[in-house]
C-alpha cells in the first residue's frame, strides 16, 4: 500500500471521528417533568431575591488576586447609573449589609468618642484588619440611595463590642450595645429606614476567626430585641430582628432559637457549598446533580429544627457566595455560576426559605455586577428573570429522564399559570420534555423547538388561535461556560451606552410543543394557561 493510500485512510478516519463526536453531541432524549400542584410545599417572601454589600477595602486579596476595588460599602460609587437601575428593576431589592469585617465597625454617632478611622490591614489581629469606622455622613448618603433605588436594607451591627476573644477564638462576656443603640436611634431619627438589624457575622456554632455560645447570643439577641422596640415603639413598620448570620449547626441553632424565645424574626444561616475559589474543580462540582444535592441536607436539617422549636423566626439565607474567599473570576462571575445559584433559588425555596442574600451585589468575583464596570454578570440577569416570573408559591416537582436536568416550578408572579425552570447540566444531550400534572393531567406536545433564535411574537395565541406559552432559553456566548455575556433566545443582555438594562423578552411557543432544554442551557417557561389548586 502506498503512502498516499495510507494517508487518505488516516484523513478518512480522522473525519469520521469527529463526524461522530459532532452527531453525538446533538443527541435527543425525551423526558417528563412532574409538577404537584395540589399544594404549595414552600413559600418565599415577595423580595426574595437579595443581595449583600461588604466591607472589604481594596487590600483585600485572596489568592495573589485583589478583586474588591472600591465595592465597599465605604467607598462604593452611588452614583454609577448602572448601578442604581440594576437595583431599581428588582423593585426592591433587599440589600443586607454585612460581612467578616461588621464585627470590627463602630459607628459615628454623636456620643462616640472614639477617632473616626478607617480599615488598616493587619495580618497579627483577628480578621486581618483594625477597627474600622463607618462616618455618619456616608449612612446619610447610603440612605438617599436607598431610597433613590427602592431598596430594602438589611443591616449587620457589631457582636463583638464590649467582648475579649480567648486563643482559641471563644468569644468571653456580653455584647455592650452602647454603640449600636446610638447607631439605631441616629437612623430613626433622621428618618432613614432599615427593614432589619442583624447581630453578628459568622459568630455561631464554631464560628469563623470567634465563636460566642448559644446560650449568649440569644441573651444578646434579646437585648437587641428591646432596643429595637424601645426605639420604634411609636414608629411602624417595626424593623425585624435577625440572627446569627452565620453557619448551620444543628445543635447550637436549636439552643439559640430556644432561647430567644419571641424576640427573633428571621434566622440567617450562610451557604459557600462549593469550597475555596482557589479550587480547580468548581466547575465539576456546579455540574454533578449529586453534589448540588447536598445542601438540600442543610435546607431540611434547618426546617426541621425551626418546625420542633416555639420560634416564629422564618429562615432566611443571609449570605451566600457558593466558593469562600471572594470566588473565582470566570466562574462565578461567568455563565456556568448560574447553573448553581438558580439551582440554590430553587432547592431553598422547596424547604420554605423567605429570603436567599447573594454574596455579593457588587464586590470580590462572584458579584452580580462586574466590580470595575457595573455591568451585570449572567447571574444579575438569572435573579432578574427569576424575580419576574416565579411567584411565592413552590411546587414539588421532579424529573423523569436523565439525571442531568434540574426542575422547579413556581405558581407565576402576578399572573396565572405557572413557570417551570429546567436547567441541563449535559454538554452532549438535548431534552425534549412535557409537563405533566400531579401525574394525571397531561400538556400533550408533538413538536420541538428547532432553534432558540426564533422571532419573538408578539401576541399570546397564533393565527389558529392556539394557546401559546412564554419561554426564556438561557445560553452562554459562544456556548463557552466561562462567558461572561448571558444569552436570552439568542441574543446578548448587555447594558446600552445609557446604562439602561436590556428588555426581558420572551419568544412564544405553541403550548402543544415539548420543551426543548438544549446542551448547557437553562429555560424558564412560563405557561398561562396552566391552573392549579395551588396557584387559585
Amino acid at each position: 500500500m502506498g503512502c498516499r493510500q495510507i494517508w487518505f485512510i488516516v484523513l478518512f478516519l480522522c473525519v469520521f471521528q469527529f463526524l461522530d463526536y459532532t452527531v453525538s453531541s446533538t443527541v435527543e432524549e425525551n423526558g417528563k417533568v412532574f409538577v404537584y400542584g395540589r399544594a404549595a410545599v414552600g413559600t418565599i417572601d415577595e423580595d426574595f431575591i437579595c443581595a449583600t454589600l461588604d466591607w472589604w477595602p481594596p487590600e483585600k486579596c485572596d489568592y495573589g488576586t485583589c478583586s474588591w476595588d472600591h465595592a465597599s460599602i465605604l467607598n462604593l460609587d452611588l452614583n454609577n447609573i448602572i448601578l442604581q437601575n440594576a437595583i431599581k428593576a428588582f423593585a426592591p431589592l433587599k440589600i443586607r449589609i454585612g460581612g467578616t469585617l461588621q464585627d470590627l465597625v463602630i459607628y459615628e454617632t454623636p456620643d462616640q468618642q472614639q477617632p473616626c478611622l478607617p480599615f488598616t490591614k493587619n495580618s497579627s489581629i483577628i480578621f486581618g484588619y483594625t477597627q474600622g469606622c463607618l462616618p455618619m455622613r456616608r449612612w446619610d448618603e447610603l440612605n438617599a440611595f436607598f431610597r433613590k433605588t427602592g431598596a430594602k436594607v438589611i443591616f449587620g451591627l457589631n457582636a463583638l463590642s464590649g467582648r475579649s476573644i480567648k486563643p482559641n477564638g471563644e468569644a468571653i462576656g456580653a455584647w455592650d450595645s452602647t454603640n449600636a443603640e446610638s447607631f439605631i436611634r441616629f437612623t430613626a431619627q433622621n428618618n432613614h429606614t432599615v427593614d432589619g438589624w442583624e447581630l453578628g457575622n459568622e459568630l455561631c456554632g464554631s464560628g469563623i476567626g470567634a465563636r460566642v455560645a448559644a446560650n449568649q447570643y440569644a441573651i444578646d439577641t434579646i437585648n437587641l430585641r428591646n432596643i429595637v422596640n424601645r426605639v420604634y415603639k411609636n414608629m411602624s413598620p417595626m424593623p425585624l430582628v435577625i440572627g446569627p448570620g452565620g453557619f448551620f449547626e444543628a445543635a447550637w441553632f436549636t439552643e439559640y432559637l430556644s432561647k430567644t424565645e419571641n424576640s427573633l424574626n428571621a434566622t440567617t444561616h450562610h451557604i459557600y457549598d462549593l469550597g475555596p475559589g482557589v479550587d480547580a474543580h468548581l466547575i465539576e462540582k456546579i455540574l454533578n446533580p449529586s453534589y448540588l444535592d447536598q445542601e438540600a441536607i442543610t435546607f431540611r436539617s434547618l426546617k426541621n429544627v425551626i418546625k420542633k422549636s416555639s420560634t416564629k423566626a422564618v429562615s432566611w439565607v443571609g449570605e451566600s457566595g457558593g466558593a469562600y474567599n471572594s470566588g473565582r473570576n470566570l466562574v462565578s462571575n461567568a455563565f456556568v455560576y448560574s447553573f448553581w445559584y438558580l439551582d440554590q433559588l430553587g432547592m431553598s425555596s422547596v424547604y420554605d426559605t423567605k429570603t436567599y442574600c447573594r454574596q455579593s451585589l457588587i464586590g470580590g468575583n462572584y458579584g452580580l455586577l462586574n466590580t470595575t464596570n457595573f455591568t451585570p454578570n449572567p447571574d444579575y440577569y438569572s435573579a432578574l428573570i427569576w424575580r419576574q416570573l416565579m411567584g411565592r408559591k413552590a411546587l414539588f416537582t421532579s424529573f423523569s429522564g436523565t439525571k442531568k436536568i434540574r426542575s422547579y416550578t413556581h405558581c407565576a408572579r402576578q399572573s396565572k399559570g405557572i413557570t417551570v425552570l429546567l436547567m441541563n447540566l449535559d454538554n452532549t444531550t438535548t431534552v425534549v420534555a412535557k409537563v405533566e400534572l400531579n401525574n394525571t393531567f397531561s400538556l400533550r406536545h408533538t413538536k420541538h423547538m428547532k432553534s432558540s433564535k426564533r422571532a419573538t411574537s408578539q401576541l399570546p395565541s397564533d393565527s389558529n388561535g392556539e394557546i401559546q406559552r412564554e419561554e426564556y432559553h438561557l445560553t452562554a456566548k459562544d456556548g463557552n461556560l466561562h462567558s461572561q455575556t448571558m444569552l436570552l433566545n439568542g441574543n446578548p443582555l448587555q447594558v446600552n451606552s445609557m446604562g439602561d438594562l436590556p428588555p426581558i423578552e420572551p419568544i412564544h411557543i405553541n403550548s402543544t410543543e415539548p420543551i426543548t432544554i438544549a446542551p448547557y442551557s437553562i429555560v424558564f417557561v412560563h405557561m398561562r394557561s396552566v391552573v392549579v389548586p395551588a396557584c387559585a
